[in-house]
C-alpha cells in the first residue's frame, strides 16, 4: 500500500468507493484489463468502471468473478471488514463487525465466511528441516454441557464429541493444519509426506510412525511420563532439541481465538476457522497493510 499501518491511515488511503475500486483494479489487472469471459478478447472501457468484452458482448467490472461479485455492499465496506478482520490478532466476530458497519449480523457472518475461503493460501506450504507434528481436539468440555447434551464415554483422548485437527510446524517457519477424520497413522502419514520434504526431522509426542521410517528422522518425547523436551549437544557441537512445544503453542493460541472471539464453531465450518488462524500465524511478521494486500491479491487472482 505504501502507507503506514493503522485504521486512521487506512481510512485516509481509502476515503471513498472510487479509491477502493481503483486499487483493486491495479492489483487485479495492473493496467491491462482482461475479460473474465474470454481472455483473448479485446476490451472496451465504459463509464462507471464498467468494461465490455468484444468477443462475447458481455459487460463486467473488476468485481466480476470474485467474492465481491453480486454483492449489494460497497467495496469500501469489504475493505474495511477485511482490514479489521486481519489486524486483530484473534479475528472479529460477526456481531462486532455488524455493529461497526451498521449491517445485520447475518450479512456480517456471510462476509467473514467469504473472506475465509481465500485464507487457505497460507495453509498449503511445503515445509523442510526440523518440524513438529501434533494433533488437537476442538470441542466443548463434556462437564460444561447441559444434561441432555452430554456425550457418554468421551473422556481422555476420545473424540466422539470433538473434531481432531492435525498440524505440522516448521521450526522458525510456517505451519499447516488440517481437520482430519481420525488420528490414525494411515490418515496422518500421507499428510506429513505431502507437506514435509524428505530428509527432514520429525518431532512427535511419543508416537513413532512406521510409514515415515527411511524418509524422515523421527524424534519423540513421552508426554505420558511428563517428559516435555530436552536440548543437548552432540560430539560435533550440534544442538539437538527434542520437543513439540512449538506446535502445542500454536494450538494454545488457536483455541484462545475460538474461545475468546467465536465461542464455538461447527464441525462443518471448522476448517475455515483453522485456515483463518494459520493465515494470521504464517503472516505474523507482516504489517497489517502487507497482510491486507496478500489476501486481496489472492482474491484478485
Amino acid at each position: 500500500m505504501g502507507r503506514a499501518d493503522g485504521l486512521l491511515s487506512f481510512t485516509q488511503t481509502f476515503p471513498n468507493e472510487e479509491s477502493c475500486i481503483e486499487y483493486f483494479e491495479k492489483l487485479r489487472w495492473n493496467g491491462n484489463v482482461v475479460s473474465p469471459f474470454d481472455k483473448t478478447s479485446k476490451v472496451y472501457k465504459c463509464s462507471n468502471h464498467k468494461y465490455r468484452c468484444k468477443n462475447t458482448g458481455r459487460y463486467f467490472d473488476v468485481k466480476t468473478g470474485t467474492v465481491f461479485a453480486g454483492t449489494k455492499l460497497p467495496m469500501q465496506y469489504w475493505f474495511y471488514a477485511m482490514f479489521l478482520f486481519l489486524s486483530h490478532k484473534r479475528g472479529v466476530s460477526s456481531c462486532q463487525l455488524a455493529r461497526d458497519l451498521h449491517i445485520t449480523q447475518k450479512t456480517a457472518w456471510n462476509m467473514l465466511h467469504k473472506i475465509r475461503q481465500y485464507m487457505d493460501c497460507e495453509n498449503n506450504h511445503k515445509l523442510s528441516g526440523e518440524v513438529e507434528i501434533d494433533e488437537t481436539f476442538v470441542g466443548g468440555k463434556n462437564k460444561n454441557r447441559h444434561k441432555d447434551k452430554k456425550v457418554e464415554k468421551c473422556q481422555g483422548r476420545s473424540f466422539k464429541d470433538k473434531v481432531p485437527v492435525f498440524g505440522i510446524l516448521e521450526r522458525g517457519g510456517k505451519v499447516i493444519a488440517k481437520v482430519v477424520p481420525n488420528t490414525q497413522a494411515k490418515t496422518l502419514v500421507p499428510i506429513v509426506r505431502r507437506y514435509v520434504e524428505h530428509g527432514g526431522v520429525v518431532n512427535t509426542d511419543g508416537w513413532e510412525y512406521t510409514g515415515l521410517i527411511g524418509d524422515y528422522e523421527q524424534r519423540s518425547v513421552d508426554h505420558e511420563s511428563h517428559f516435555y523436551g530436552i536440548t543437548y549437544a552432540t560430539d560435533d557441537g550440534e544442538l539437538i532439541t527434542i520437543s513439540t512445544n512449538g506446535i502445542e503453542n500454536v494450538w494454545s493460541h488457536f483455541k484462545r481465538m475460538i474461545l475468546g472471539t467465536y465461542y464455538c464453531v461447527s464441525k462443518k465450518h471448522l476448517q475455515l476457522y483453522v485456515d483463518e488462524y494459520i493465515f494470521r500465524f504464517n503472516t505474523r511478521h507482516h504489517s497489517d497493510s502487507q497482510r491486507f494486500d496478500l489476501l486481496l491479491r489472492t482474491i484478485a487472482a
